[in-house]
């Protein structure tokens, strides 16, 4: 899909509030079905992808990224950053906007927040792990963390996967207050827990997500029985992990890009030779995904940029002929390509 820069180059804009209006335009349930959906698609697409590591820049209190992808004829970055820090500040952990550009002008075609958007497009990208890795009959879930990315962790994998059983643990309990709060009468049914193995009984998928930049043992091996499927979303930078090792060892471990998962992901922890399966090729099928009951398998999600371009193409889609965007005079346009110094002289 070319998607042609306007003579005027005015920009699409996304804020926070239309991007909000938009989601309950759609329906949240929808929007993270059809996020989950714009994923696998480009997933069946990976290798016509320009694709690279984030760029990275660590600090002592978090890390501030850009994440790009190209598939030829749109290129979309995504600026990010991680500060678990920030919570006790009152701000939030992640920050984020992005751009999508026409790769054959170079010019932008949409700019937007993507603070909420990669709230969204990471509980899309766990549903669509989980469609793929969890047992067929799984109804139940625990969630491990229930900071600000759980709602839509739930949602988006009870929306793709049908899975309504929810129970939920945070070494905070005011987080899983809230947390029930804002699942309640959303179809849900909830248990909220007092310690995490309380949460993972009889569980079939367990999806951590804590913030803590720490290599943490959120889950230890005598926790995970079994047959189960874990989303392991919050080790996504070096030095930080949520399992022990021994369950990574005898996991069946599927990742979306190695070189980035190697260096921030739950592998970190192991050889650099141990094997894991790219996610891509379980969803075209040139890989398989669980191959038996009882096998326990691991979704070490770091987040990928391709995932990041997916929600920006289908936002992009979907705000035609809408209200929720606003055009940002973003891009110099001169009548004469030639003379920039002559339009910033005609304007005073």
């Amino acid at each position: 899909m070319s998607l042609k820069a306007s003579k005027l180059a005015m920009v699409p804009f996304v804020s926070v509030d239309n991007m909000m209006r938009l989601v309950h335009h759609i329906g949240i349930e929808t929007f993270l079905s059809d996020l989950a959906t714009a994923i696998e698609h480009d997933f069946t697409r990976w290798e016509l992808f320009d694709k690279t590591p984030r760029i990275a820049s660590h600090s002592e209190v978090g890390v501030i990224e850009l994440m790009p992808a190209s598939d030829g004829e749109l290129y979309g970055f995504k600026y990010v950053n991680g500060h678990p820090k920030n919570m006790k500040e009152g701000l939030q952990t992640v920050t984020a906007f992005g751009v999508l550009s026409n790769v054959d002008s170079g010019y932008p075609v949409l700019f937007s927040e993507m603070t909420v958007l990669t709230a969204l497009r990471t509980g899309a990208m766990s549903a669509v792990a989980t469609k793929h890795l969890a047992a067929k009959d799984a109804k139940t879930m625990a969630m491990i963390g229930n900071g600000a990315q759980a709602e839509f962790q739930c949602l988006a994998i009870k929306a793709v996967c049908g899975i309504e059983d929810i129970r939920l643990y945070d070494i905070d309990s005011a987080a899983t207050e809230k947390c029930v709060k804002n699942l309640t009468g959303l179809g849900f049914s909830i248990t909220p827990c007092s310690t995490p193995e309380d949460a993972i009984e009889g569980a079939d998928v367990i999806t951590v997500a804590t913030a803590d930049k720490d290599m943490q043992t959120i889950l230890t091996d005598n926790m995970v029985g079994a047959g189960v499927h874990i989303n392991a979303i919050g080790g996504d930078c070096p030095g930080k992990t949520e399992l022990h090792r021994d369950i990574v060892a005898r996991s069946s471990v599927f990742v979306e890009y190695p070189p980035q998962t190697r260096i921030e992901g739950e592998i970190q922890q192991m050889p650099e030779d141990h094997p894991v399966t790219e996610l891509w090729q379980v969803i075209t099928g040139a890989q398989s995904g669980r191959q038996s009951a009882s096998e326990v398998t691991l979704f070490d999600g770091v987040g990928f940029a391709i995932e990041d371009f997916s929600a920006l193409r289908y936002v992009h889609q979907k705000i035609q002929d809408t209200p929720f965007y606003i055009d940002l005079d973003l891009i110099a346009d001169p009548d004469d390509p030639r003379d920039l110094f002559g339009m910033i002289k005609r304007a005073g």
